[in-house]
């Protein structure tokens, strides 16, 4: 595949016009959290929906001085939740990222609620992704926020896909799916009470692709693992497990050395990669074009526990 190749080049039947709609519509729902509430923060974990929300956040609420170039600071914190097993590299770009923009984060880290004693781990090597709720939970009571704006999409799964725009929690951070309020004609029902608070999901509408186009029309940067790159992997159970300190191999498995990207970053013992050669946003476009199974199906082992994994765990406050 020829890198140097435009969108247009490469995929002359797509139609990129609905970006711009698409644009319009997150920026607006940015612009109306901000209005409705006194104490918002942008999820931002460095992985390419966090990045593309921070994109929009920029055209929302700062004045453009060039291509990819913003002036001024957001009106609101960035908050991530770090559970001690995040990818290195993503950290990494998650620091830069913040220092360039000169903008304010905030971190919740699970090992201080394990110090707590709010999260209890059954043997070191247990997937901490499921925990940090709590950590995020104890983050929004701390610094009392009342909404958390992030990257969520409908179609990265079936638990996501009943979500609303706004989607309301209770005073224990629980989403109740039988209990959403409506959102006709984009008129959104944001009141809360004490304790409680929302989370807004401005490309809750976005597809992979969409994403992924954006990323490519704006030249939004993103860490290297969303590219290919040699990596060891262990395949197991249909996934290839990123070997690392905390996925290790175990008896009987080969370790062998792939060619290979990460559609969505996160926690390492919960997240895979996948065989790819591709080396910019252009490629990836041309591969989501054609893949079948969704990015968390086809990643995340967490997911894989349950077909009601991801709605038990967002009932219990999870992003």
């Amino acid at each position: 595949m020829n890198a140097a190749l435009t969108l247009e080049q490469l995929l002359p039947e797509l139609d990129h016009t609905h970006l711009d709609w698409l644009e319009e519509e997150a920026i607006f729902i940015l612009r109306e959290t901000i209005a409705a509430f006194e104490r918002p923060a942008l999820l931002f974990s460095g992985g390419k929906d966090s990045c593309v929300v921070l994109r929009l956040a920029e055209k929302a609420f700062k004045t453009k001085t060039g291509p990819g170039q913003y002036k001024g600071r957001l009106p609101f914190p960035l908050l991530h939740v770090d559970t001690g097993h995040n990818f290195p590299e993503v950290i990494e770009f998650r620091d830069q990222r913040v220092a360039e923009m000169g903008e304010r984060l905030v971190v919740g880290h699970l090992e201080d609620s394990m110090k707590r004693g709010t999260v209890r781990l059954s043997h070191p090597l247990e997937s901490r992704n499921g925990h940090q709720t709590v950590a995020l939970l104890e983050a929004i009571e701390e610094h009392r926020f009342d909404v958390l704006m992030g990257g969520a999409r409908r179609d990265e799964e079936k638990a996501r896909a009943k979500e609303r725009i706004f989607s309301h929690r209770d005073s224990f951070g629980q989403w109740q799916p039988k209990e959403q309020r409506p959102e006709l004609w984009t008129l959104f029902n944001t009141r809360i009470k004490p304790g409680e608070h929302m989370r807004a999901f401005p490309i809750s509408n976005w597809t992979e692709l969409d994403v992924w186009l954006y990323i490519a029309r704006e030249n939004i940067p993103l860490p290297s693992l969303y590219y290919t790159h040699a990596r060891q992997v262990i395949r197991r159970k249909g996934l290839l497990v990123p070997l690392t300190d905390v996925t290790p191999a175990q008896a009987g498995e080969t370790i062998e050395t792939a060619q290979v990207r990460f559609r969505t970053v996160g926690d390492m013992t919960c997240t895979c990669p996948v065989e790819s050669d591709a080396i910019n946003a252009t490629d990836i476009v041309a591969e989501t074009l054609k893949v079948t199974v969704s990015e968390r199906g086809a990643t995340r082992m967490d997911d894989r526990t349950s077909d009601a994994s991801m709605e038990r765990r967002k009932k219990e406050g999870y992003f």
